[in-house]
């Protein structure tokens, strides 16, 4: 039972910080960065929807630290041909940060 409580608590502060999140203005953040010339919240644009990463990575609990890793470097390959270019220094750290998560809370 006592293992029940901690992981009930353990969603509620999960789903609280992801609400936090997604409520701090984290896609106007986006919006500035220019994430949203390439991605949609709900539709493909040039790269994947953020929907769809959030879908993909779904209780990846080491996923974030990679996807921080390639916003930073860009990549290619993991949605198709179409390159990511590197968001690094123009984007902060902890802006980059801050958009993981929010993507990853969708």
């Amino acid at each position: 039972m006592q293992l029940f409580n901690k992981t009930l608590l353990a969603t509620a502060l999960l789903v609280a910080t992801a609400s936090a999140i997604a409520g701090s203005g984290a896609e106007a953040l986006a919006q500035k960065s220019g994430c949203l010339l390439c991605h949609g919240v709900d539709k493909k644009v040039l790269g994947p929807a953020y929907k769809e990463v959030a879908a993909k990575y779904k209780g990846d609990k080491s996923v974030e630290a990679k996807l921080i890793q390639k916003v930073k470097a860009g990549g290619a390959g993991v949605w198709g041909d179409m390159p990511m270019p590197p968001n690094s220094p123009q984007v902060k750290d902890e802006d980059i940060k801050t958009l993981v998560q929010w993507v990853l809370s969708l």
